[in-house]
């Protein structure tokens, strides 16, 4: 169960109704410098700067976002799959595309809650999602329909489905104590090997 700032816990509890907006944060490489450069989309209706992990984040509205599937929470290892649908005609959306390599680039997804008579912030914004980008569609609209890019985010439990990198080579046996087991798996034809102080030749 998430645990709520003391603010965040009284505003939810109160009966003045909820205002949420939700916060995209994506880390991509630049193709062009190969350097790894941020970019932040939410769902309000302006830019707007929000101090997370006490750093400040830019973020970018105004239509960016056209729908984010509802987050679901759920413990354990499940991959979570969500999308995220963009508009491909909103500036920041077109340039990420044309500049930044978006395959498996880190994305967190915050929420901020807001007074809904003064718009006011209520307090720092909360993770609800931390993932990667699994993949990044834009289908053909029809004649006289509206484009959008679908983005697929794959959450960080994927990082307990990667196979190890470590083969079962000679080499990577002798990093576990001198292990020589595999000495001749890349040996092809008989080779000749002693078991105790019995020499038996393959035959």
């Amino acid at each position: 169960m998430r645990t709520f700032g003391t603010t965040t816990s009284l505003y939810l509890a109160s009966r003045e109704g909820v205002m949420s907006r939700l916060l995209i944060w994506v880390r991509a490489r630049n193709r062009a410098t190969g350097a790894e450069e941020a970019l932040g989309l939410w769902t309000g209706d302006d830019h707007r700067s929000f101090t997370i992990d006490g750093a400040t984040r830019l973020y970018y509205g105004a239509g960016g976002v056209l729908g984010i599937e509802p987050i679901t929470m759920q413990t354990g290892i499940v991959v979570r799959m969500h999308r995220v649908t963009l508009a491909p005609t909103a500036p920041e959306v077109a340039q990420a595309l044309r500049t930044y390599d978006a395959r498996l680039a880190p994305v967190e997804i915050h929420r901020a809650f807001f007074a809904p008579a003064s718009g006011e912030l209520i307090e720092a914004p909360h993770r609800v999602f931390k993932g990667w980008i699994d993949a990044i569609s834009l289908p053909t609209p029809e004649v006289g329909g509206q484009g959008a890019v679908e983005v697929t985010l794959a959450s960080s439990a994927r990082a307990l489905t990667k196979v190890l990198a470590l083969k079962k080579s000679d080499e990577s046996q002798r990093r576990r104590g001198d292990d020589r087991i595999r000495r001749y798996t890349d040996i092809s034809g008989s080779v000749d090997v002693y078991w105790g102080e019995t020499k038996a030749k393959s035959s």
